[in-house]
């Protein structure tokens, strides 16, 4: 008799489009945090949204070597050495998702528009949950799911940018 799960190959979870869905979540979502975060406490001038701006890219920066090197030394079994470089630059989608967000709070602190904290967290918000709608969406229709529970996905993705959205209006 032979054994029957010896044949089935495994699909891992670690795919480059999973990969790239999940780390534009969470780059939305941290990023919207942040911008709440660092328009908290009224400081609008220019000077001030450049400050906030370099904030989150060290925080982009961060949080993706943080999780490319969780992801790493979580791994079993023997491991090469770019590897590691390996684990590292596949957060990129992490980053890049936050960039939308530097560039309107740098704009501001550029003089593009006004540098005070509607002008930058508005804009922000809209943008992420429109990201995390557009990132639903796709990972919905990716796994094979029909149009009306695809934007159902969206919708929910969508409400974790409101979340912090709403968050920030209850704790301000």
């Amino acid at each position: 008799m032979a054994d029957s799960t010896a044949a089935v190959p495994r699909r891992s979870g670690h795919d480059t489009p999973s990969l790239m869905l999940f780390g534009g979540v969470y780059g939305a979502v941290v990023a919207s945090a942040m911008v709440a975060a660092l328009t908290e406490y009224g400081h609008n001038s220019a000077a001030d949204r450049r400050y906030d701006a370099a904030w989150l890219l060290v925080t982009a920066f961060a949080s993706a070597l943080a999780h490319g090197y969780s992801h790493y030394i979580a791994e079993r079994g023997p491991r090469l050495r770019l590897q590691g470089l390996r684990a590292l630059a596949g957060e990129w989608p992490l980053v890049a998702a936050m960039l939308p967000s530097v560039l309107i709070v740098a704009g501001a602190g550029w003089g593009w528009w006004p540098a005070d904290s509607d002008s930058v967290e508005h804009p922000a918000f809209a943008f992420n949950i429109a990201l995390l709608f557009v990132l639903g969406l796709v990972s919905a229709r990716r796994a094979g799911r029909r149009w009306p529970l695809t934007l159902v996905t969206g919708v929910v993705d969508a409400m974790l940018g409101l979340l912090v959205v709403v968050a920030n209006a209850v704790i301000k």
